[in-house]
């Protein structure tokens, strides 16, 4: 075996697959996989957005993990430079059942990392040349994609953001509607922008011709990224956090952003209660009670703490976990989700090295930079990022919750995982890492398995638990909204697994067309 990789669609995962079978490592997998979901993955994910790479390397002691998150524009601005208003739409999710508010337009984007993150990850862990894990991108954004009915579900939730102007238009409705499932998308400007990439690297973004166009189209309009802030971008390395957990040790993103500590923080309260039967009333209660917990801590106080050292140290202490265990069961605190933007992709390969990549362009701008066919992000609109409403300096990361992940097992990776899904995929993650971990599901269950999400005063459990587990949920007391299937509003998982016996696993979430291979 070369090794194994999940992604969020299955050509995602075809393009790194073909990386290990080269007899490239997990980092060119996830590398080659990236570049490809920029295509396949479009709605989600771009070079005009920001994400994080956690990799660990067979038989050195530590994980890295390097942030190629957003960062604040507005370096070089005059104080009184001209500064347009977000745009506000309001977005619709599951018929209409649910609805959303998304700010967008040129003022919404944040300084793009992906490119950046990309080639430095290139530069330090992959084998592979570059232009060689690009070029399959290339092919697919020229002869086009069909779209799949996961995919074609995207498109129809983000709509208004696709089309919102003509470059989105003339790529995501060229007939005058939406594209639907089979129809074919083909990015021929992206097709462009990736031959570029492949010859100049992230120069063509972030001091070329690529950036020239990025900040004639967004300053023109209103938006903040100057070239100073382009040339200024730096990818960061930083010491993932650690959490032991039934007999592993558990490793995420760590501060500034949020999710991956929270998810450490929910996993260190999991390891002090007893293990009860996955999917049972009791069990679920308890998954309840701890994700109300991450939501309490994450106050105000919390999201300036994200930006100074020790947070992590204190909310992972003996002290605080039991603290939190006497407060279980108190009042919820409201937390508000933000957008389905997101995807992920997990890869091992056969000499053990482990690689967990999260990328986003936030639910998008609906700015689709002319002739790039860049898609720049919309951070800046996005609650979740700026759940306090500090403000920021030019220059500085914003939070995320984006958390790619892995668990070692005596210094070997037994699991890498990730999820899209805002706010939801904290728990998306945590609960997949119970379901291998302390209850020994093969990755495929455990990615499939129904899922709960506790938000504000109401639970909610997902299509396929057992009935009577679910009523008894109730009868203890919780207010239960009850889902008929599965549904992506639970995140979109993608993980792979080194199993005790040595074999390798592979998945992707079916809630949004996920695919995973072993080669």
């Amino acid at each position: 075996m070369q090794g194994a990789i999940a992604a969020g669609h299955p050509l995602t995962a075809e393009a790194g697959a073909r990386a290990l079978e080269a007899g490239g490592n997990a980092a060119d997998a996830c590398l080659a996989a990236a570049f490809v979901s920029w295509v396949a993955e479009s709605p989600l994910t771009g070079p005009g957005g920001g994400g994080f790479l956690l990799v660990h390397r067979a038989g050195r002691p530590d994980a890295e993990l390097l942030d190629f998150f957003v960062a604040i524009p507005g370096r070089g601005l005059a104080p009184n430079a001209r500064r347009a208003e977000m745009e506000s739409i309001d977005v619709e999710f599951g018929s209409g059942a649910t609805t959303q508010v998304f700010h967008i337009g040129h003022a919404a984007s944040a300084v793009p990392g992906t490119l950046a993150g990309l080639e430095a990850a290139h530069r330090a862990y992959a084998t592979l040349p570059w232009a060689e894990l690009v070029r399959p991108a290339i092919a697919l954004a020229r002869d086009g994609v069909e779209l799949t009915a996961a995919q074609a579900y995207l498109h129809a939730i983000l709509d208004l953001i696709l089309r919102a102007r003509d470059e989105g238009k003339a790529i995501y409705g060229p007939a005058g509607k939406r594209l639907a499932a089979g129809q074919r998308l083909v990015q021929s400007d992206l097709a462009r922008t990736l031959e570029r990439v492949a010859e100049r690297g992230a120069r063509a973004l972030y001091r070329g011709e690529l950036g020239e166009a990025v900040v004639g189209c967004v300053r023109s309009a209103g938006g903040a990224i100057t070239h100073d802030d382009l040339r200024a971008y730096r990818v960061l390395r930083r010491r993932p956090v650690h959490v032991d957990f039934d007999r592993h040790e558990f490793l995420s993103n760590p501060p500034p952003s949020s999710g991956g500590v929270l998810i450490g923080y929910g996993l260190r309260l999991l390891n002090e209660l007893a293990p009860r039967e996955a999917g049972s009333g009791e069990a679920m209660a308890e998954l309840v009670e701890v994700m109300r917990e991450q939501a309490r801590v994450r106050d105000a106080r919390f999201a300036a703490q994200l930006y100074r050292r020790g947070l992590a140290r204190r909310l992972l202490s003996e002290r605080s976990v039991a603290a939190a265990l006497e407060r279980m069961g108190a009042a919820t605190v409201p937390e508000r989700s933000g957008a389905p933007g997101t995807t992920h992709i997990s890869a091992i390969d056969r000499d053990g090295n482990a690689a967990s990549l999260t990328a986003s362009i936030g639910s998008g701008s609906g700015v689709i930079v002319p002739g790039t066919g860049i898609h720049l992000n919309n951070m800046l609109g996005e609650y979740d990022l700026n759940p306090a409403g500090s403000t920021r300096h030019a220059g500085q990361r914003l939070t995320s919750m984006m958390a790619p992940s892995l668990a070692l097992s005596s210094g070997r990776p037994r699991l890498v995982v990730g999820s899209a899904g805002s706010v939801r995929l904290r728990g998306a993650i945590m609960q997949v890492a119970v379901n291998v971990l302390r209850h020994g599901m093969p990755v495929e269950e455990a990615i499939a398995h129904p899922r709960v999400h506790a938000e504000e005063d109401v639970v909610h459990v997902e299509g396929g638990a057992d009935p009577a587990h679910v009523e008894h949920l109730a009868e203890l007391g919780y207010d239960v909204v009850r889902w008929r299937r599965r549904n992506l509003f639970f995140g979109g998982a993608a993980a792979v697994e080194l199993a005790p016996d040595g074999s390798l696993r592979a998945a992707g979430d079916p809630r949004r067309g996920g695919y995973g291979m072993v080669v």
